[in-house]
């Protein structure tokens, strides 16, 4: 059969299906440079404004898969045994530093975690920029290094590299056309990644609020939902959690000073709600990999959980005693009043962050590894006049006004405590 993009254009503008050859052929066109960016962007949108039916999405996800390598671990051994190979993705929020103390929860319960993970678009570092102020870290490995390391110690965190280049292009197209908030195009971008990875089964962590992507819970739940189907499907046994993106999750929101916090979680400190959804996601890896008989949370109390993550680190090159980086020019936030904390808006937080450098506006920026803010006082906490309640950290001080300037009319005192809400919301598997 012959395709052309205006024809698989015209079909998705006026509602139509796309057919499995329609995908497979403007995919493989678009990763090779036969269809040109202004005719996948007037796709995308499409896509955008007429939406996708399952079976579209379901095929979508599966071309780019097939656009690049998919790993396959499934040969691996470590003490004699197949690896238990499980990974977490989280559609991603403010303070969302919880793969940094997971994936080491996960090792010591005996778990493999080949994470593929990203640089973040947007108001702070995704999960390497945050790894990666830890000095020497590298997450640049070759598929025979990230062999070696599952074997080995168990984990891999690596950047995406060749798998899902489809995505990869599809990816920076739609965000500067207007298509990043589809609902079918976030869900083959996510799970096409995480279905090349080699990980055999999937927990998935969406937020939900002000500070997620979906803002709204109906939004979160189709999208969980589309993914666990993606998933399961695929062969991969996938199940979600839907989580609270309403406020900060923890103290730190940041590159290195969520590192930083993230080692207080793995050395049995760190605020409850990072515990919290870290034994909770644990719990959900191990049980979709048919792993039991270990308390992920004890993992935190014996160190044997910090253990792993000094594992982790020091064979991608990082040294775990390092000091970590924190920006040099601070300002602070106090209060003007006693009284109760009240509502900590994420977004308000993670704007504030941005202005200090510790995002970026176009892919392949610079960030700040240093750059970032500590909540003092979150929600329900007591508050003395005069005391602080945010501390903003950059290397640029000319940023601190615009950073104050978002800050502002993003939190309250009250005189009674807020109203709370549960930390996991629902499970969908």
């Amino acid at each position: 059969m012959s395709l052309d993009a205006p024809t698989v254009i015209r079909t998705k503008r006026d509602g139509g299906v796309l057919s499995d050859a329609a995908i497979d052929w403007v995919i493989d066109g678009y990763t090779h440079g036969r269809v040109a960016d202004a005719q996948m962007s007037a796709l995308l949108m499409a896509i955008f404004l007429r939406g996708m039916t399952p079976a579209e999405i379901a095929r979508w996800t599966a071309a780019m898969v097939s656009s690049g390598e998919r790993f396959d671990f499934t040969d691996l051994r470590r003490d004699g045994r197949p690896l238990a190979l499980v990974d977490k993705h989280s559609t991603g929020g403010v303070g969302d530093k919880i793969t940094i103390p997971l994936v080491p929860v996960v090792l010591a319960c005996g778990g493999a975690v080949p994470q593929a993970a990203g640089r973040g678009l947007g108001h702070t570092g995704g999960t390497l920029d945050k790894l990666e102020a830890i000095p020497g870290f590298t997450a640049e490995l070759s598929k025979d290094r990230i062999r070696q390391q599952l074997s080995g110690i168990g984990a891999a965190v690596f950047a995406a590299g060749d798998l899902a280049p489809a995505d990869r292009k599809i990816y920076a197209l739609r965000d500067v056309t207007g298509t990043t908030e589809s609902l079918p195009l976030i869900a083959s971008s996510i799970m096409s990644k995480k279905l090349a990875e080699g990980a055999r089964s999937l927990v998935l962590d969406v937020k939900v609020g002000r500070g997620a992507f979906l803002k709204t819970e109906a939004e979160s739940r189709e999208l969980a939902r589309t993914m666990v189907d993606l998933g399961t499907a695929y062969g991969v046994p996938t199940r979600a959690l839907l989580t609270d993106m309403d406020r900060p999750l923890g103290r730190a929101v940041g590159n290195a000073i969520e590192v930083a916090e993230s080692l207080e979680v793995l050395a049995g400190g760190g605020p409850d709600d990072v515990v919290e959804l870290t034994i909770a996601l644990a719990r959900e890896m191990l049980d979709v990999a048919g792993l039991d008989g270990v308390d992920p949370a004890q993992t935190l109390t014996d160190g044997t959980a910090m253990d792993c993550f000094r594992q982790l680190i020091a064979a991608q090159g990082g040294d775990p005693e390092a000091p970590l980086p924190m920006g040099t020019h601070t300002e602070t936030v106090v209060a003007s009043r006693s009284g109760v904390m009240g509502d900590v808006d994420a977004m308000a937080v993670a704007m504030a962050v941005w202005r200090l450098g510790a995002g970026r506006a176009q892919p392949g920026d610079p960030v700040q590894a240093g750059a970032g803010l500590y909540v003092h006082r979150r929600s329900g906490e007591p508050v003395t006049a005069g005391e602080t309640l945010f501390t903003l950290y950059t290397e640029t001080p000319e940023r601190l006004p615009s950073a104050l300037a978002e800050l502002d009319g993003g939190w309250t005192i009250s005189d009674g405590r807020p109203p709370s809400r549960p930390l996991v919301i629902d499970r969908i598997s």
